[in-house]
């Protein structure tokens, strides 16, 4: 069978209300300032940057968020047989909560759901961390020694977990379909997959609403709503798999009509 790998970014959750970073009405566009809650350096280095972070992990729209209809058309893609991996920039948790089994999502930046602490990186829930900054612990440190808290998430300045990336490698080189959606792939190394994908055979098809330095690369390039281009492109891939694959014309997209190639590792679910 076809294994569709997903490199999902920030635009995939702005429907459930998490806003993205660097689209048109991006968080980094609004309040340039704001990056530096995120970028280790400054966060390590400065007690007001930490505090201020804390607040913002307070108050993110995250806690709050429910999966959208397009992390519910990757996880019914799933279901429905068709082997799928997905590699996600975001550090939500929406792809899991939508019903996509945890082991078939690699999470590039980490989870915003934990915490680590960067002296003997013991880790938490987020949540307790919360608990704590509400009872009015500005900057709580490590309940085991003290040490500065961080999100097990992947700030700006630090590198990624090489093993993540290695499975995430792993998965992009066996795909024959690569879908970058929601993501402007400008953030390396998760935008230099999509070139990875096609110098290994996939067919790569980019959702974004902007243009992307990958999209010469790309069979076709989707400009709709995610919401609804990607349930539908998705529910055309798993009708390709069904029948003999169909390639309706999309007024939105270019396409080049590429078939899909059968899949046949035993490990694919």
């Amino acid at each position: 069978m076809t294994l569709v790998a997903i490199l999902s970014g920030a635009g995939v959750s702005t429907d459930s209300g998490i806003p993205d970073y660097r689209g048109p009405q991006g968080l980094w566009r609004k309040d340039p300032e704001a990056e530096k809650l995120v970028t280790y350096d400054f966060y390590m280095s400065d007690p007001d940057i930490r505090r201020r972070s804390w607040l913002m992990r307070r108050d993110a729209a995250a806690w709050n968020a429910e999966p959208n209809a397009a992390h519910r058309a990757v996880a019914a893609l799933e279901q429905s047989g068709t082997p799928v991996r997905v590699i996600t920039q975001n550090v939500d948790g929406l792809h899991q909560r939508a019903g996509l089994s945890a082991r078939k999502v690699v999470e590039l930046h980490g989870t915003a759901r934990e915490v680590v602490c960067t002296r003997c990186h013991a880790r938490s829930a987020m949540e307790e961390a919360l608990a704590r900054v509400e009872a009015g612990e500005a900057d709580p440190p490590c309940s085991v020694c003290g040490g500065i808290l961080k999100s097990a998430t992947v700030m700006f300045g630090e590198r990624l977990d090489p093993q993540v990336l290695a499975e995430a490698m792993a998965i992009t080189k066996a795909s024959q379909v690569f879908i970058a959606v929601g993501t402007t792939l400008q953030v390396q190394p998760a935008a230099s997959l999509a070139g990875i994908a096609v110098e290994h055979g996939a067919r790569l098809i980019v959702v974004n609403a902007e243009p992307t330095p990958y999209d010469e690369l790309a069979e076709e390039t989707v400009r709709e709503p995610i919401g609804t281009a990607l349930p539908a492109l998705l529910e055309r891939l798993s009708a390709g798999g069904r029948e003999s694959a169909r390639r309706p014309d999309v007024s939105s997209s270019t396409s080049a009509g590429k078939g899909l190639a059968p899949y046949d590792r035993s490990t694919a679910d």
